[in-house]
């Protein structure tokens, strides 16, 4: 088990130590998504994943991610599909944002180049996480966030913005896929998580008990069994 490398694409708006704790079950190969001054698109972040993978000498490997990190898994589809053995979607949609969703991205992306990241926290946590989480849990993600460059959090958020709509490109993907979804996950609920599932031809579609949006950081242990379990059972 486990012949091809799995690629785990971090949340919005963290970086890849959310991955700490299913780093020893799952072995994952793990970048920071990070803009610098580049065009904001979702793109130049999978051309970095593939970089890396070139650098590993990874022809293959099983791409996933959770929330952003699962747009930045589709943009790395659209860009070379021919890398993609698996996918791991977790927490994420296929769909492009709603005028709505993408104008609060720019609003956030302005206010944070004008006043920094410290209000980020108080903003975003309660609606990344289940309805208990641990307090441990919310300050890790606390602190995750407000070590976020102001520059990088506007980047992600207007690449998001622009992000095109990935429901046709998924529907065409002939590969394994794991859609994992926390049960209380506010921002792609598990409606969405089993529409996304009804669109791939080979999937299995998971929903993590008690987690929310955050699913590899409130739910750790579950998370790596899942995904142990269907590389088993797709022989990954």
């Amino acid at each position: 088990m486990d012949s091809l490398p799995l690629v785990l694409l971090h949340a919005f708006p963290l970086d890849s130590r959310m991955w700490d704790g299913v780093r020893d079950q799952l072995k994952p190969v793990t970048i920071d998504q990070r803009g610098g001054d580049r065009s904001p698109d979702l793109v130049v972040i999978a051309e970095d994943v593939l970089a890396e993978l070139d650098r590993l000498g990874v022809e293959r490997a099983v791409v996933g991610g959770c929330s952003m990190g699962g747009y930045v898994a589709m943009a790395l589809l659209r860009r070379a599909p021919e890398r993609v053995a698996g996918l791991v979607l977790a927490d994420t949609r296929a769909g492009a944002d709603t005028d709505e969703a993408r104008a609060n991205r720019l609003a956030m992306a302005e206010r944070v180049e004008a006043e920094g990241v410290g209000w980020v926290p108080d903003a975003v946590v309660p609606g990344l996480l289940g309805p208990h989480p641990d307090d441990a849990v919310v300050e890790r993600v606390r602190e995750l966030v407000l070590a976020r460059d102001p520059a990088e959090v506007a980047w992600a958020q207007r690449a998001m913005a622009a992000r095109p709509d990935s429901t046709g490109l998924l529907a065409e993907v002939d590969v394994p896929a794991l859609v994992l979804v926390g049960e209380h996950d506010r921002l792609t609920p598990p409606a969405t998580a089993r529409e996304m599932a009804a669109v791939l031809r080979r999937v299995d579609c998971v929903e993590l008990p008690g987690a929310g949006h955050l699913t590899p950081l409130e739910a750790p242990e579950a998370f790596a069994a899942a995904v142990v379990a269907w590389r088993q059972r797709v022989d990954l």
